[in-house]
């Protein structure tokens, strides 16, 4: 095993724990974070949330488990390739979407409506609030009680005034970055990106598998076209296969090549700055990204899935019967706080609470809940 980049991410020099702990006699710091995460409840219930469709739709279709198991391979394999630190890419991989909603980014939206008068809601936010507060394993603290620098690639976006709030509470903590201008870890960075290569490319896959976009819309898209091309001109067989073969290839292809660009062009702009240490690559910019043709290119893409996908009528008609029953079981919650699990009635601040319990919610669950609140059954069968 080659030895780590000296601008690595080492657990051995990590900012620590919020609440000091012994260290495991078998594990570092962020492989025990990796295990705490993986055995959270948080976790499990990413099965059962969606990635675009809703979970009764179909079995084959990504949920937000499979989503993070993609984005840790992907991860693990530029991690590799550049030196960095696997085994923090794949923590951070693993925890980025425990904050999710049920119904993907319709349920954020309804979500984020019903809480704009006690400040909003946020995927991200919310993920960290999981690890920090909402989990409840240890007799001695709530959270999981993670490394700064998991905590850190965890909370990919915060908006400055929020920032500042969090830096009140936590000086020099995982918010400052927003305020400084500096960069979280180099791992947290590539997580990023691969977080972005996986869901554009299996939100292609299961568009097609779905019905609601064919192959050949896709390949109006200049990578998706060069790829399809390529697997046809290498497997001339392929073009009398069943379709999904095709898709198969050209989407492995994509990633592939993506993946490649993204240790290219990371390991030119590393060679170029060679940064003294971690903390040193924290104060440039640039150091992990794609080259500017396959930026462009993924641009592409994702417009394309908005706008074919996303913006589907199909997609469109799940998505307004997903916020109806977000916003619906928020209001009925919080009409009646004593409906929430204990745990969940926040006395201060009563609507966090019912954010708090919504957002843990998976798909079927939160169907069922607001059949049985509401008596109405919007999609299909919940049982």
């Amino acid at each position: 095993m080659q030895a780590r980049a000296r601008w690595a991410s080492e657990a051995s020099l990590s900012r620590g724990r919020r609440r000091p702990e012994p260290p495991a006699p078998t594990r570092d710091d962020f492989q025990r974070d990796r295990d705490r995460i993986i055995h959270s409840s948080a976790f499990r219930r990413l099965v059962y949330k969606t990635q675009v469709f809703i979970n009764h739709e179909g079995d084959l279709f990504r949920t937000r488990l499979t989503h993070s198991l993609e984005v840790a391979q992907l991860g693990r394999s530029i991690a590799r390739s550049l030196r960095l630190n696997e085994d923090l890419v794949e923590t951070i991989a693993l925890a980025h979407d425990l904050g999710h909603t049920p119904f993907g980014h319709a349920g954020q939206d309804a979500l984020d409506e019903c809480m704009a008068p006690w400040g909003g809601f946020e995927h991200n936010l919310q993920s960290l609030r999981v690890v920090d507060r909402l989990e409840q394993r240890y007799p001695d603290w709530d959270g999981l009680n993670l490394c700064f620098e998991t905590r850190e690639g965890i909370l990919k976006r915060c908006a400055l005034p929020l920032a500042q709030v969090m830096e009140r509470q936590e000086p020099g903590g995982v918010a400052r970055r927003f305020i400084d201008g500096t960069q979280p870890s180099l791992e947290a960075q590539l997580t990023n990106l691969a977080d972005e290569i996986a869901y554009n490319a299996h939100d292609l896959d299961d568009g097609v598998r779905s019905g609601l976009i064919t192959l050949e819309q896709a390949r109006e898209v200049p990578l998706v076209d060069r790829h399809c091309r390529e697997a046809l001109a290498a497997h001339p067989g392929l073009a009398e296969m069943p379709p999904r073969r095709c898709l198969a290839e050209t989407i492995r292809r994509m990633l592939s090549a993506q993946v490649y660009d993204v240790i290219a062009a990371s390991q030119k702009a590393l060679d170029e700055v060679r940064p003294a240490d971690a903390w040193a690559a924290r104060q440039c910019r640039g150091l992990i990204g794609f080259s500017e043709a396959m930026r462009h290119d993924s641009a592409a893409l994702k417009r394309f899935l908005f706008a074919a996908l996303y913006r589907h009528p199909q997609v469109n008609d799940s998505t307004a019967r997903a916020r109806r029953i977000v916003t619906e079981l928020f209001s009925a919650y919080l009409a009646d706080p004593a409906a929430l699990p204990a745990e969940f009635r926040h006395s201060r601040v009563p609507a966090r609470g019912v954010s708090d319990y919504i957002a843990g919610m998976t798909d079927r669950y939160a169907k069922r809940e607001h059949q049985r609140l509401t008596g109405q059954q919007l999609f299909g069968e919940v049982a």
